[in-house]
């Protein structure tokens, strides 16, 4: 059996980051992702994955990532349950094991949060920092309306 799950989307809020009585970390976020299609009145159509990430990969996201960040995650899909006030709460998320950046961090920080390139991109999971960006000279920027992003 496969289950595998790649997106690529923007950090709807900041991350909740928090640990286990055990110490371990863990972070929760939701990513907004385009739908391939557009309704009926061409507007495009998002779908706001839950996401949930553990240990180092937790931190170094929490710590580089701001709402608006564009990245792209690759994980596994898993289901679960609780009970609220009596009733059983379904729950799926994106366990998400490996990210990428997909813009430069300065880019992301001036739109969204008005914090400094620090020169510290994180490149992946496994904690590498990269100190150019590899988009560097491709393409023309991008402007984006912050009024136009759904969240």
């Amino acid at each position: 059996m496969i289950n595998n799950v790649v997106l690529v989307g923007r950090v709807t809020k900041e991350l909740d980051l928090r640990y286990t009585p055990a110490g371990k970390a863990v972070a929760r976020f939701n990513l907004a992702v385009n739908r391939d299609f557009k309704d009926a009145n061409g507007n495009s159509q998002a779908d706001f994955p839950s996401c949930q990430v553990w240990g180092k990969t937790a931190e170094a996201m929490a710590d580089n990532l701001r709402k608006g960040s564009l990245i792209d995650v690759t994980g596994r899909i898993q289901t679960g349950s609780y009970e609220k006030d009596g009733q059983k709460i379904y729950t799926t998320d994106v366990i998400v094991e490996k990210f990428h950046f997909l813009e430069a961090k300065n880019d992301n920080s001036n739109r969204s949060s008005g914090q400094q390139d620090n020169g510290n991109n994180q490149q992946n999971s496994g904690g590498h920092h990269q100190s150019t960006d590899p988009f560097m000279g491709v393409g023309e920027p991008i402007t984006v309306n912050p009024d136009d992003l759904p969240f």
